[in-house]
């Protein structure tokens, strides 16, 4: 069985991550507003009815800021960590929110949802990866460090979203504050293009065929630049930028290590009711 995977968007304006089976699909953060996750997956024919749970990484709020809203519309189970949860300073339905914690897996019908914490300025910090039979696709953005628990991750991924936040030289010279340009470059703030793609280039697997370079920043990078830097050294990996402005196609992943496949919807072939992966 294949991995769906999109980006509904990602950057400091907003990241929501999806990931799903046939059957059932997971989001990693609402950070864009209910109506606008609405409108983005029915842009690419995907149920929300199929969303079974939501997980969130920490508090930001370009990460948060439609999950209330999302949550209880949908009625879908939260997995926040308590201390996310008091720092975020949401009112989510304590029956249906549930705590998080580091190396947990939580099972969400065929899909295993992993969480391990990460380096970042923030109260409790996680990445994930989602698996199902075998195939993994890993969520890891907002990280101030490569760490060993994220190589690990993500040396086993079949597809991913990883971070390449800054160019290093645009950053430091460019016209954010001292404060903040120390705060982008320290060990909890984000990955840089040169160390997101030392971890790309040292310890991919063979079978990596996706990998979505995420939350550029809007001043400190080029999509451009950044997209080439790692086409250069991707071999038969597919490389691309997920928009800061828009969604991504759907993707999809399996065992079988198929060539690059894009999940393509023409709304003319579907009525409204079936406006879904199939």
């Amino acid at each position: 069985m294949a991995l769906y995977f999109t980006s509904i968007n990602s950057g400091s304006n907003g990241n929501c991550y999806y990931v799903g089976n046939d059957n059932k699909a997971v989001l990693i953060d609402v950070g864009l507003t209910c109506k606008e996750v609405e409108k983005r997956m029915d842009r690419l024919g995907l149920s929300i009815h199929k969303i079974k749970a939501i997980f969130i990484s920490h508090e930001h709020s370009d990460h948060i800021k439609g999950l209330a809203v999302f949550a209880k519309k949908y009625h879908l189970p939260v997995y926040i960590s308590t201390a996310t949860l008091k720092s975020s300073r949401l009112i989510l339905n304590e029956n249906n929110t549930h705590p998080l914690n580091h190396l947990q897996h939580i099972q969400i019908g065929g899909l295993k949802i992993s969480a391990f914490s990460k380096f970042h300025d923030a109260a409790d910090p996680y990445s994930f990866t989602v698996e199902c039979n075998d195939v993994r696709v890993g969520i890891f953005t907002d990280i101030g460090s490569v760490c060993d628990r994220l190589i690990t991750h993500f040396k086993n991924c079949h597809a991913a979203f990883l971070e390449a936040n800054y160019d290093t030289q645009m950053l430091q010279n460019g016209s954010y504050p001292y404060f903040l340009k120390r705060r982008i470059m320290s060990g909890h703030g984000h990955l840089s293009n040169e160390q997101a793609l030392e971890l790309f280039t040292n310890h991919k697997a063979p079978y990596l065929s996706h990998l979505l370079l995420s939350h550029l920043s809007k001043d400190n990078n080029d999509p451009e630049l950044v997209e080439k830097l790692f086409k250069n050294v991707a071999g038969d990996t597919f490389v691309k930028v997920a928009s800061r402005h828009q969604e991504t196609e759907v993707y999809y992943v399996s065992n079988s290590q198929n060539p690059v496949l894009t999940y393509s919807f023409d709304p003319g072939l579907y009525q409204p009711e079936q406006l879904n992966l199939f």
